[in-house]
Parts: structure tokens; C-alpha cells; sequence
């Protein structure tokens, strides 16, 4: 009995390290194919698959599927969220649980299928995944390495963390603080991400301002701030804008009218300074910002209206 039993623990043993080695392949393969894009974004052609010692693995499920086992593997390679066209629910808002951490359905509504399984497998034994979130049609932020932490059946859903510390967490017992925190960690290392993919596509990489088209000079700039209600990180909650002028929406020193106008503050205009105080923002006073061709992308006028309401409110202060 004791010599089959240390057999199977063996095996066991041998199966986990072979699980783990095939992930690390992987992470070195997403890192290297994503290393060669210019906006960290995969197209759908580049995430079908990869080798190890001389056997392909599919990177993702093929179209319609969302988890990845692929045969040879006990546990899960990957797992993918479909991108959700504009002025449908954004797939990003059934990421969250109101703990803070980030959520995965079900594959359908029986626990047992071999798929659940398989991520179940991946919590119990602390393998990590890849995350595939869809940003536009046909293309995916990786989001890797990532760890199920918790399992609920009630819910139909899995919860997910980057910290494989936090399996089998009772989350139930977390402080107001604690939540907070896995909030604005999961905002970071999902949706923020996601934000700005779509947010620069929208406005084909562009400042909205100025048109400056460097994307490493451009930020994903919330109309309404994230930790207000009405904040969600949606694209008509968002404009791309470049560094300077991100900075200057942030700190009023520049406002949006609902009709899209620019206007600089006006102790602002007053200024005398170098070419970029002139140039950078004084002169875009009174002009127009540019919108995305998709009606539904456009940045929301109520939100513009709230947003530039607390600008003539810093105005009115002095300050």
C-alpha cells in the first residue's frame, strides 16, 4: 500500500511540475510577442499557440469558448473575456465582485463541466493562467500571471488575484480598507488597462486636444474621476488625452463645456511664459475638441457638463 501511494504521490508530483514548466513557456512567449507591438495589444492570430520541448499548446480557446485546457494539461492555460462593442454593456463591469476582486463566470451553468474543472484544478494546486481581455474586435491585453483564488458555485463564477498567496481567502472577513484596496489594485492591473486600449483606439491615437499622436505620450483621462459615482471606466467616461493636457484637465487649468469647447483657465490666460504655456494651452482656448467617429464613443455630454462644473467651481475659489 505505502509503495503505491508514493507511486501516485510521484506522478502527482511530476504532473505539477510539467504544468508549471508549460506556463512559464508560455509567460516568456507572451512577453516576447508582446515586446514586438506598439500598443501591448495581441491580435487574434498571434495568440493561437506556442511549443514546448517540441509540443504545441493552444494559447487561447478557439472563438464562442472562454477556457483554454488544452489536451496534455490537468489544469487551465488560459482564460479569455470577448470584447463588447461600444454602447453594450462593457465586459469589464462583471469583472468585479463588490470585494473588489476580479470575477470569471462559469463556462454555462453546470460546475462540472470538464472546462470548471479545470480552473478548479488550477486553484488547488496554485497554477497560474494567462487572461486575455478583448480591447477591439479581434484584439486582447494579456493580462498573465494570474491565480483562481476562490470558487463559488452560488454565484457560477471563479474569483481571481495576482497574488497566489490569496487562495482559498475567506474575502467574506475583509476590512472596508482591505476592499478598498483590492479595488484599486484590481483597477490598475485590469481595468485601467482596458480603459486606455479602448480609449486611444476610439480616438485613433490621438490627443484629443492637441492631436498629438505618440502613444507613449498619451493617457486614457477620465471625465468624471474613477472614485466618484458615474466614474466607471467606459469610453464615453474618457478622452485621449496627451500628457500635458491630462495634467491640465486634472487640475482645472483646463475645462470642457458639454458642446466640447476648450476653455482655459483664466488666470491662466493671463500668464506670460514660454512656448508651451502659448502655444500648448493658452491657444487652445475657445477650440474644440475632437470626438471619435463612433457616435457611441463620444465622450458623454452630461458627464462633461458635471465635470466642467467643478472647474467654474475652482475658478469662482482662486485658488
Amino acid at each position: 500500500m505505502t509503495t503505491v501511494r508514493l507511486s501516485w504521490c510521484h506522478h502527482e508530483f511530476m504532473n505539477e511540475i510539467r504544468e508549471l514548466a508549460v506556463r512559464a513557456a508560455l509567460f516568456e512567449h507572451l512577453d516576447r510577442i508582446v515586446s514586438q507591438t506598439s500598443d501591448e495589444t495581441l491580435e487574434w492570430e498571434q495568440t493561437a499557440s506556442f511549443e514546448f520541448l517540441g509540443e504545441k499548446f493552444s494559447v487561447r480557446q478557439t472563438r464562442g469558448r472562454g477556457i483554454n485546457k488544452p489536451v496534455g494539461l490537468e489544469g487551465a492555460l488560459s482564460i479569455t473575456t470577448a470584447f463588447t462593442p461600444f454602447g453594450k454593456r462593457p465586459p469589464y463591469e462583471d469583472l468585479q465582485g463588490e470585494d473588489g476582486y476580479a470575477r470569471y463566470k462559469y463556462e454555462g451553468t453546470n460546475p462540472d463541466t470538464h472546462t470548471n474543472r479545470s480552473l478548479r484544478i488550477c486553484m488547488e494546486f496554485a497554477l497560474p493562467l494567462a487572461y486575455f481581455v478583448g480591447v477591439r474586435q479581434a484584439a486582447y491585453k494579456a493580462i498573465y500571471p494570474i491565480y483562481v483564488i476562490g470558487d463559488r458555485p452560488d454565484k457560477l463564477e471563479f474569483t481571481l488575484s495576482d497574488d497566489r498567496a490569496e487562495i482559498g481567502r475567506d474575502l467574506s472577513l475583509l476590512t472596508p480598507a482591505e476592499r478598498s484596496c483590492a479595488m484599486k489594485a484590481t483597477r490598475v492591473r485590469l481595468h485601467q488597462p482596458i480603459f486606455r486600449e479602448q480609449i486611444l483606439h476610439a480616438y485613433t491615437g490621438a490627443c484629443a486636444v492637441c492631436h498629438l499622436k505618440h502613444a507613449q505620450l498619451l493617457d486614457a483621462a477620465h471625465i468624471i474621476s474613477d472614485s466618484k459615482p458615474r466614474g466607471e471606466p467606459e469610453v464615453p467616461n474618457g478622452m485621449a488625452l496627451c500628457k500635458i493636457h491630462h495634467a491640465a484637465y486634472d487640475r482645472n487649468f483646463m475645462g470642457i463645456q458639454p458642446d466640447r469647447k476648450i476653455v482655459i483657465n483664466s488666470e491662466l490666460l493671463k500668464e506670460v511664459d514660454g512656448p508651451m504655456l502659448k502655444y500648448g494651452l493658452q491657444e487652445m482656448h475657445g477650440s474644440k475638441i475632437a470626438i471619435p467617429r463612433n457616435p457611441k464613443a463620444r465622450p458623454d455630454p452630461d458627464r462633461l457638463e458635471e465635470r466642467f462644473s467643478e472647474f467654474l467651481a475652482y475658478e469662482r475659489s482662486g485658488q
